[in-house]
Parts: structure tokens; sequence; C-alpha cells
């Protein structure tokens, strides 16, 4: 509700009755609280989704047939994910928090016409606020009075210059004051101001499912529907062959749990987790589990300009006099370099520095042995050319200062009755009696080759001057071009990007000619790229077109509702999209992307807190390392995902033969011992596969184009890989029982036919070894890598031959799944498992590249 403050307050502020009466009307000026869901409720998110439901119905139908064991063993596997996956992601919700640590814990104000200081919750509608250099502004207010009052907007506006405010100029809450004086009318607290608004944005923008999320929906859904099916199936046959209704109910049920994947859980999370903690090893620190695997999937990067793409290192590397071009050379903001140019103009060098460093409040200092920019990096970089010119700053400080403003689009100061002005070369020049198109063509000249030009300027003040005429009839002294050099692994970060066709789109508060020049440099930017801003198309097919551009894109100007209609229309196009931001504006934009990256080292408290990933080193080159990773992981949930399906088929066989066969042909393997396989060999296997190290590939090709699930890796698994399994185990179990003296439909004497029982166990555990160095690449055979380049996979692989040894070898454990040792014709199969395994998925490799080529 719009309300009047100035109309019902004094020069004097108001009076303490007047404020409690404010106070107690509109509430305390403090953010509105977060829509936070409670710790309970994100826990008990981790047991309720599909997989986690399923795998509790396998529990609860465990214990229904009588084993409770394999009860317990599931509900281990799903708390155990449970508590993993909730401690990853405990903080991943909580941006709107944080805006409290964006507003002053007290603050100046008029009241009863004395100054007092009071805490920032009890400003009300028309307190006069005093601010002055560094203070925060805890409310929005209006500009009543001020002195060479700036401030640092950037966080609301993207900007990176600091912005002038004068008389009757609104100031926003959570910005802060850079330079000088002024008093402010409140006129918005708490919930009413725009920081509030923004809040609000960041928390209705709502995270879409990840790629792998839905993916793994799908997985689940199949091998649910497969496993039911089996189980009704072979629980019907059961009845047919003469099982009494409730002993057919339990096999079926058996059946059906012993398909369930308990290890594929905690896999994809373990596997997820290793991901998170490579890239927090590069500098990209995950704060949402599955955005790991997210980032692989991404087909476009929405990314800032300023500090990502840039090193925001201001310097000075070019001044152009009427008398030539001085060259300034130096290491960041060091006030030692070396010029070189026309004597002319070498001698000209100290006056021009000295006239534009009076005008800007910047300093390059030493910190720890590094020289850097304190305040501004443009005005660093300024006043760190008149330093290298052998300019005293202390010697030449201003009398007063004028500050930048977008209106003038200069600023001024005078010193001893003379004025210095520096600013945009064509409001400038207006400015100046004595500019030629030789000016004009020295600014062009600049700018082709991307720098920022300031043109510098000056006269003497005569007695009588107005306000008014301060900043006219000057006399032009020069020009400055300063670089903000790109990051040096940009350029080939891009390149990356491309090759693994992945756009890029720079979304920056810039001016559309720098933002441009940087594209260009850094390779973003192709010949037909478009550059938009500030006015965007408002058709959204129309912008999404224009942004979904093979050559790159540049948006400039834009404003927060900007960024989060990109991400938007962006999304509705099918693409997966990384937004970068460091500002509270970019918070929703943040949340709405299906990536989004925060920047670490510069960025706000609250855009940290709504990103997914956070750049502890602001650099667009760790995106990509990433992006990188993520694509790694995905390919390593192929892989695992391959490992768990294939023994899917060896371990349902023997149940289908049984039934096929009329019961004339044992039951080859039990419920427990399946259970055994996927829980107890299959698991460190398989955890091994999800850190495979990435692939001289990952990074060439839309590898992400198809789903998780393809009809290549189905057939690779149910039809080669699965089939080649079963048939080994079962026909040793055969051979063991034929060997033993069994016949066809006679009952097997229980030695023998625990015996046979080991061999199958074995056989396809000895396979599933086999297929775990199988499954590391798609395309090469089994000896193609080294050994050891996966050294958890060794190890794995020696624990799993160890548990199998103890699965048939400990008379406890043997007799309690089921199995004991194989005889010495049963190892023949148990080797020839593994050998054929690798002989056949070397062969279905190289036809598949023969049909290819």
């Amino acid at each position: 509700m719009a309300r009047e403050p100035e109309k019902t307050s004094s020069p004097a502020g108001l009076t303490s009755g007047e404020a409690q009466v404010r106070l107690n009307q509109d509430g305390p000026n403090v953010p509105p609280p977060a829509a936070r869901r409670s710790p309970v409720a994100a826990l008990m998110r981790q047991f309720t989704h599909l997989l986690a439901i399923l795998l509790w119905a396998a529990a609860g139908l465990a214990l229904l047939s009588g084993t409770p064991a394999l009860g317990v063993a599931i509900v281990v596997v799903i708390v155990l994910n449970a508590l993993f996956a909730f401690w990853q992601e405990y903080r991943a919700d909580r941006a709107a928090e944080r805006l409290h640590a964006l507003l002053p814990t007290v603050t100046r104000v008029r009241r009863d016409g004395s100054l007092v200081t009071i805490d920032a919750a009890d400003l009300v509608r028309g307190d006069r606020v005093m601010l002055s250099s560094g203070d925060r502004i805890g409310a929005d207010m209006r500009v009543e009075e001020s002195t060479a009052f700036a401030v640092d907007e950037s966080m609301m506006t993207g900007e990176s210059d600091a912005v002038a405010r004068a008389a009757g100029d609104p100031l926003s809450a959570g910005t802060f004051v850079v330079e000088g004086h002024a008093e402010a009318l409140v006129t918005a607290t708490g919930s009413h101001t725009t920081l509030a608004a923004i809040s609000e944005l960041a928390q209705a923008a709502t995270r879409p499912p990840s790629p792998l999320a839905r993916e793994l929906d799908r997985v689940v859904r199949t091998v649910a529907t497969i496993a039911v099916l089996a189980g009704v199936g072979l629980g019907l046959t059961g009845i047919v062959l003469g099982l009494q209704p409730t002993e057919a109910f339990l096999f079926g049920v058996g059946v059906a749990v012993a398909l369930v994947p308990e290890g594929l859980l905690p896999t994809v999370t373990l596997a997820l987790a290793r991901g998170a903690q490579l890239m927090a090893d590069q500098n990209a620190l995950v704060r949402r589990l599955d955005a790991v695997e997210t980032l692989g999937a991404t087909t476009i990067i929405c990314t800032d300009k300023t500090g990502t793409l840039t090193q925001n290192r201001m310097s000075v590397v070019e001044v152009w006099t009427f008398h030539g071009a001085v060259t300034v050379t130096g290491e960041g903001y060091e006030p030692v370099a070396q010029s070189g140019g026309r004597p002319a103009a070498l001698a000209l060098l100290p006056g021009i520095s000295s006239t534009a460093a009076q005008c800007v409040v910047g300093r390059p200092i030493s910190r720890d042995g590094q020289w850097v920019a304190e305040g501004d990096p443009l005005e660093a970089a300024i006043v760190c050319l008149a330093m290298r010119s052998g300019i005293d700053i202390d010697a030449i400080q201003p009398e007063s200062r004028f500050p930048y403003t977008a209106d003038r689009m200069m600023s001024s100061a005078i010193r001893r009755d003379r004025v210095s002005v520096i600013g945009a070369p064509e409001r400038v020049f207006q400015q100046c009696t004595n500019t030629t198109p030789e000016c004009t063509q020295a600014v062009n000249a600049m700018a082709a080759r991307g720098l920022r030009v300031l043109a510098v300027a000056g006269r003497a003040l005569t007695v009588g001057t107005s306000a008014q005429e301060i900043e006219t009839g000057l006399e032009l002294l020069g020009l400055l071009g300063l670089e903000d050099p790109p990051r040096p692994d940009v350029h080939r970060a891009i390149q990356s990007c491309r090759q693994a066709g992945i756009r890029v789109v720079m979304v920056t508060g810039d001016h559309p000619d720098t933002a441009r020049a940087i594209a260009r440099e850094v390779g973003l930017l192709l010949p037909g790229g478009p550059v938009l801003g500030p006015d965007l198309p408002r058709d959204d097919r129309e912008l999404g077109a224009i942004l979904d551009h093979e050559e790159g894109a540049v948006v400039a100007r834009v404003a927060p509702a900007d960024k989060l209609r990109i991400a938007r229309i962006l999304k509705q196009r099918g693409h997966v999209v990384a937004m970068t931001g460091d500002g509270v504006n970019d918070a929703p934009a943040l949340r709405e992307a299906d990536v989004g990256v925060a920047m670490g080292a510069s960025g706000s408290d609250v855009a940290r807190e709504a990103a997914d990933l956070v750049l502890l080193d602001d650099h667009f080159a760790t995106i990509i390392s990433a992006i990188r990773l993520g694509r790694a992981t995905f390919a390593n949930a192929r892989r695992f995902l391959t490992y768990h399906l294939t023994d899917n088929v060896a371990e349902l066989a023997p149940f289908a033969v049984w039934a096929l066969s009329g019961g004339n042909f044992p039951l080859a393997i039990s419920v427990l011992q399946v259970l055994a396989l996927d829980i107890g060999t299959d698991m460190l296997p398989a955890l091994a596969l999800g850190v495979e190290p990435p692939s001289r590939r990952v990074m060439q090709g839309k590898d992400r184009s198809h789903p998780l699930i393809t009809r290549p890796l189905l057939v690779r698994a149910f039809g080669v890989l699965g089939p080649v399994e079963a048939a080994v185990s079962l026909t040793g179990f055969t051979t063991v029982l034929l060997l033993g003296g069994w016949r066809w439909g006679e009952s097997a004497q229980p030695d023998l036919l625990a015996m046979a029982s080991g061999t199958v166990f074995a056989t396809i555990a000895s396979a599933q070894v086999a297929n775990a160095f199988a499954c590391r690449s798609e395309t090469l055979p089994a000896w193609s890598h080294p050994v050891f380049a996966n050294r958890a996979l060794v190890f794995a692989v020696g624990v799993d031959l160890a548990l199998v040894v103890c699965f048939l070898g400990i008379p406890v454990l043997a007799e309690l799944l089921g199995g004991t040792w194989p005889s010495w014709i049963g190892w023949i199969f148990v080797l020839a498992g593994g050998l054929a395994i690798l002989f056949v998925d070397a062969l279905h490799k190289s036809l598949r590249r023969d049909k290819r080529t």
C-alpha cells in the first residue's frame, strides 16, 4: 500500500510517539521470514521418493515371506542412503534468510529533534536517516540532502560502478554508501522494501527435478514393473505346479524382492557424492547433490562478464593526447611501470593522470605483498596511473568532489580554483572547446580494441562561476583507455563448450559495447552472434530464438526480472540451463535455472545460498571443469546401471527355467543367494565404477543428448551379457547335477543340490567381476584399459572374491544361503563365466564399431 511519509515528517524528524505508532502499524524493519521446510520434512523426503518406497515395499514383503534377515538388510540400505543424502542437502534452501545479513544492526536517525542511534529493526516510515561512507542502507529511502554522495547498487542492479545519488533519488535497502554524506527519508521498511520483493521472487521460483531424478524414476518404474510381473507370473506358475496358495504367494514375493535393485540407490548417491568431492577439489562447491549430474546435462550457460570471464582488474593501458599516444605497462595495480610514446606525450602524462585522479576515490593498496584495488577497480586503476607518473596522491586531494551520475556521465573535482573532469567521451566532448575529428577517431580506434574509453578535461575557474557552469567551457587534455583483461583460461574453456555442444550467453549489467568487445575477445561471440540490451523483445519466442544461437549471444543492461525471464524461456526451449550470478538480484534466476552458479569470492550470501554450485575462485573455467565431472558422473551412472541390470537376467533365469519345466528342473538359486549377490558381491564393484576417471572424449559432442537408459544399453545388458551369465551358470548347474547322478524330474539330493547351487552363485559372481571391467567402456574391450587406472575397482574385486569364499566356505553362511563349495567341475564353469563375459563383450563392441563405420 502506497504511503506518503514526506507529508508527515519534519526536518527535525519524527517524535518518539509517532515512531512507535508507525512501528506498531508496519511491524519491525526485518525481511519477511523465509518459507522453509522443517529439517524433519526434509529428512522424510529422503524416505519417500519412488525408489525408497519400492525398497520399503520389498522389505515388507521380505518379512511376509519369512525372511527377516532380508528385510532388515533392505531397511539398513534405505536408512543409510537417506541419512547421507539428507546431510548433503540440509543447508540447500536458506537463500531468503541470509537477507538479514545485508541489513545494518544500528543506524543514525533524527528523533525528537536530536540525532540518535537506534536498532535498524526500529526504523519506520518518515524517519530521517543520516548516511555516510561505509554505511549499509537499512530500508528503502529517498535522498533529501547530499554531498558527493555515491552508492554501490551492484547487488541490486548488476552495475559494477558506484552510482551518485542526489536529492529526490531513491535508495534501496541492502545497498551501501561508498562516498559522501546524505540525509534520507525512509519510504518503506520490512516486507515493503525492494529487497523483500526480491526475496519473495526467490522463494516463488521452484527447483525443477534434475535430469537424473527423472531418469531414475523411469528406471525404477521399469524395474518395478518387471519385478512385480515376474513375481506374479512365477507365483501363479507355482500354483499350477501344485504349490499351496500361501507357498506360491511367498515364492512370488521372494522373486519380486530379489529383482528389486537394492544396491542402485546407494550406488547413485555415493557416485554423486564422489563427483561433488572432486568438484570441491577444483574450487566448485556443490550445495545440492543431484546438481553434480545436472551440470553434466547442461546445454546452455548464461554467464556474467566482470569477474567471471574477466579478472575484474582494471588498468589504464593507453593514454592519448594531442601530441601522441602513450602505452602504459605494469603488473596489476602495482604503481611502477614503463611507458612508451612520443616525448611530448610523455611530458603531458603527469598532468592528465593527476587531473583524472582528483575525480575518483578508489586506491591501489599493498596487502600481504600484493597490490590490489580498494574501492572501485576502475578508480584504483586511474589513481595507479597517476602514481606511475610520479604523482603524490595525498598532495593533490581536492577541496570538493562531484561524483559520477548517469545523466551527466562524468565526475569532477575542484582544487585551487581549477576544475578537473573525467567521463564518457561523448558527454565530455560536448563541454570542451578544443575537440577535433582526431579526438573522435582516437575514441573509435581505442573502442575497437575493446578498451573502455574515458575523456579527461579541465579548466581554471574564475570568480563568479556558478555551479551550473563548473563543467562547461573545458579544455580536453586527452583520453584514457582502460582494460579489464579476460581470464587467461576463458578462451580455451569456451572452446571446450563448443566442442561439447554447449552454448554460452553473456548476461551482464554492463554497457552493450563493453560486453560485445569482451565477448568477441574471449571467443564467446562469433560473427553473426546477436547483442541485445537494454530493451529486450517482448515476445518470449522471439527472444528465445535470438538467444539460442550457435555463435553465442550477449544480453547487456539486464534487470533482475530479465535474468529470471531468460532462464525460463531457455528451459521452455528444452535447454538445461546453468545461470551464474553474484548479487541479491540474481537469486530468483539462480533458483529458476536448472543449475544456479554463484560466485564464492565476490558474490553475496543470498546468491550463494540460492545456488546449487558455488565457484570458490569465480572462474568461468571452473564451471567447465564441473560440467566435465558432471558428464563423467553420468557416464559412470550408465556403467554401473549396465553392471546392475546384467546379473538380473542371470538371477531371474533359474526361476524362469524352474517354472517353464513344470518343476522338473530344480531351482538353481535361492532368494537369499540373489540378495547376497546384489548387496554383498555386486555393491563394491558398482561403487568403484561410479568413480571411474573421466574419458578424454567426455567433452566431445553432445554426449548428454540421450537418456540414461538407451536401447543399446538394454540390448547389452539383457540381450548379450545377461544371457551369457545365465547360460554359463545354468550349464554348470546342470553338469554338476548330472555328474552327481541326478536325472530329469527327480528331486536332487540336498548335498548335491547345494554344491550345484554354489556353482551357480560362484559363476555369476565371477562373471560379474569380468563384467565390472567390461563396463569401464562402452566401446573398447576390458583389456584396453590399464587395470590399475581405477584402483578402487581392483580393491572392490578383491573384496568381492573374498566374500564369495566366505559365503560358500563358511558353513553357517553356506547353510543359510543354500549353496556350498563347488566341485572341481564346478570351478571350471566359474572360470568360464568370467572368460565368456570378456570374450562376448569384446565381440559385441567390435560388431557395433563395424556397424557404425
